[in-house]
């Protein structure tokens, strides 16, 4: 377990969208509107009501409209100049997160059920792992096509490939993030490294969610926020 008071986040923000088609082509996808509220804002929702000691949000794709849209927001912003990838992204942002290690979500996301953040934060055991992946059963990843990204053993180790997808969410080390001297990369790379050391673990996310990457997601997130949001956020 781990305080939110003792880690920061990133929040990733900088995708293209390109799957958004013309939903994207005046605005970054962070923008679009689900149930009459940006995308970004159903998931700093989340972030407030878990209260980290540091949000760090990472710009590229018309960057301006959305710092003119988070100006009011305690948050800080870091521009990437070229896409870095999540990696890259972190590795750009490590200064400003200032700790190790970090909560890393996704911000085209809807969620219902516990508040995801608490529900990794709980499960943490920085003497046993080095990343943590807050996952979700296909049969609960709304709208979610094609397999899951990984299995789970009974003792939280995970494997490629599998039931269990992926949500976006995580708490990691930043240590094996440097490890990789390059300035765009993913994520992947690093858990590739940990996985066969047996220090990437899962828990298991109780609730149901959205990956908002297409227009059709957005109904289906519409829907689910009609059922009521995850904790912490609206609906």
């Amino acid at each position: 377990m781990i305080s939110p008071r003792d880690v920061p986040l990133m929040l990733f923000a900088a995708g293209l969208g390109t799957r958004m088609g013309a939903l994207t082509q005046t605005r970054p996808k962070p923008l679009i509107p689900v149930k009459g509220r940006a995308l970004i804002d159903h998931a700093l929702d989340i972030v407030d009501a878990f209260g980290p000691k540091t949000c760090v949000i990472n710009t590229h794709y018309l960057a301006p409209l959305l710092e003119a849209h988070l100006a009011e927001r305690t948050v800080t912003l870091v521009h990437e100049t070229t896409l870095l990838e999540t990696g890259g992204g972190i590795v750009n942002a490590v200064d400003q997160l200032g700790g190790s290690p970090i909560v890393t979500f996704n911000s085209d996301a809807i969620w219902r059920g516990p508040n995801p953040l608490r529900a990794v934060a709980d499960a943490w055991d920085e003497d046993e792992t080095d990343a943590l992946l807050l996952c979700i059963p296909t049969d609960r990843a709304i709208g979610h096509k094609g397999k899951g990204d990984f299995s789970i053993d009974q003792a939280g180790q995970i494997s490629r490939q599998g039931d269990f997808v992926y949500t976006g969410v995580q708490i990691i080390k930043t240590a094996p993030i440097l490890a990789i001297h390059e300035p765009k990369f993913s994520l992947n790379r690093v858990w590739d490294t940990l996985i066969p050391q047996g220090r990437a673990k899962a828990v298991v996310y109780d609730g149901q969610w959205v990956d908002v990457g297409t227009p059709e997601g957005i109904d289906l997130a519409e829907t689910l926020l009609d059922k009521g949001g995850a904790n912490g956020s609206a609906g």
